[in-house]
């Protein structure tokens, strides 16, 4: 796609060369290996060049879209218009008595490591959880037992005009990985987590514990999104896809994993194209066989390939 001079010039103004790439590959910046390239990919270092690049792209109308690690998300191999915003630079995190401030840009899992390290304890479950502190809150992630709303106190986010808001937990509409943070256009910069006072070995035990459990039980030697699908009422996906004889069904470099049938992975240089048809061949063979709707957990963003 030909370049926007004039905007790549006011995004280096804004921010700074170092911090905007044109036509990058968004392959390079998520946990499956897809996706096309972006137009922009900016990487802004403080909170006030976040509201300066949304003002920005409301001024010229220019597309935005936020990106968080990657880690539960799908880019389509048209790769996505306009800017791109990662916060990966913003990733700070410090703790004040049993409150532990995040950025956003920070893995869930080193703030729970942190906790560990300040003897606190509540974020144990997020020990294996491979997003962003923004990503988390956007999709209100949980595992074993354990999710953001049961810790999170409040957030600063940017709201679609480029203003910051302070916002408590339940302003945020928390609830099974869901939250009203893609609807109203929030950019989240950084999470507030109230903690309680443990034992360091026992939160250390626990952390072990769901880490073993995690790595014998998920295929993490291929690059997937996470778990694909939400777990239907009354069910668990896994197993419904296991029961379906779907477990190593592959569509190109696609394969549903046959060590968690839970998860597609990239096995053989997929194409999102190819990934996103097993997702729905999967879905389809569900509701066949066991009239179940598997709805998926994974977004899917950007534009299909002209070729």
């Amino acid at each position: 796609m030909a370049m926007n001079h004039h905007l790549h010039e006011k995004l280096i103004a804004l921010t700074s060369e170092r911090n905007v790439m044109v036509n990058e590959h968004l392959r390079n910046h998520t946990y499956t290996r897809l996706g096309g390239q972006a137009d922009f990919y900016v990487t802004p270092e403080t909170y006030e060049q976040v509201q300066q690049i949304i003002k920005l792209a409301n001024q010229e109308n220019i597309a935005f879209t936020m990106l968080g690690n990657g880690s539960n998300l799908i880019v389509k191999d048209g790769g996505i218009r306009g800017i791109v915003m990662n916060l990966q630079k913003l990733s700070a995190i410090k703790t004040d008595s049993n409150m532990i401030i995040a950025q956003s840009g920070a893995r869930i899992i080193d703030v729970s490591r942190e906790a560990l390290k300040e003897e606190l304890t509540g974020l144990e479950f997020a020990c294996g959880i491979p997003g962003s502190v923004g990503g988390a809150l956007y999709m209100n992630a949980g595992a074993y037992g354990g999710e953001i709303k049961d810790v999170l106190t409040s957030t600063l986010v940017v709201n679609r005009e480029g203003e910051l808001l302070t916002l408590t937990a339940e302003q945020l509409d928390l609830d099974y990985r869901t939250s009203n943070i893609p609807d109203r256009g929030y950019i989240v910069l950084e999470a507030t987590f109230t903690l309680k006072a443990g034992d360091p070995k026992a939160i250390k035990e626990v952390m072990d514990d769901l880490t073993y459990k995690r790595e014998s039980k998920q295929p993490l030697e291929y690059p997937s999104c996470g778990s694909v699908f939400k777990r239907p009422p009354g069910h668990f996906a896994g197993k419904l896809i296991q029961d379906s004889d779907l477990q190593g069904k592959q569509i190109g470099g696609a394969q549903v994993s046959l060590k968690h049938a839970g998860f597609i992975v990239n096995k053989d240089h997929a194409t999102a194209k190819e990934y996103i048809e097993l997702i729905q061949y999967v879905q389809k063979a569900v509701k066949e066989k066991f009239n179940v709707n598997l709805e998926r957990e994974v977004r899917i963003i950007g534009e299909d390939s002209v070729k």
